[in-house]
């Protein structure tokens, strides 16, 4: 089969913009999900496993993660790549943890897209470095 530029270019071009959106606060990455996304998190950390929802993602990583926060998470991108249906992001994050001490990881997200959404993530990043924070940091009630 002939690769698609259209609609990799798409892809990436859809992802890009969800990252600007983040990182100007106005939106994110998350809005692309399919409501039934597989998201993996790769690693030992004990956030690492598959999660079969947006809706558990959402509620066991990503509000937990931001509840630990005093200023949002603010993404640099590297890069981002597109092949066939994946989009390959690879940035750089950090925000004020609310102890007052940064967090800053490395990310690479890739996005398997089907219909403009990201139906299908493996996500890697320094589980070490998350766990500390993780640990460290309770959430805001």
């Amino acid at each position: 089969m002939a690769r698609d530029f259209a609609k990799e270019d798409n892809n990436k071009a859809l992802v890009q913009a969800s990252f600007d959106r983040w990182k100007n606060g106005t939106g994110g990455p998350f809005e692309l999900l399919a409501p039934d996304v597989e998201w993996t998190i790769v690693g030992s950390s004990p956030l690492a496993k598959t999660y079969r929802s947006k809706k558990d993602f959402i509620d066991e990583v990503i509000d937990p993660f931001n509840a630990r926060m005093s200023t949002p998470l603010v993404p640099n991108i590297r890069g981002v790549y597109a092949d066939g249906d994946m989009v390959i992001i690879l940035f750089d994050a950090e925000a004020t943890v609310r102890d007052g001490k940064p967090y800053r990881n490395t990310y690479t997200w890739y996005f398997q897209m089907t219909d403009a959404k990201v139906v299908k993530t493996i996500a890697f990043f320094d589980n070490r470095h998350f766990d500390e924070f993780w640990n460290r940091v309770s959430p805001k009630p």
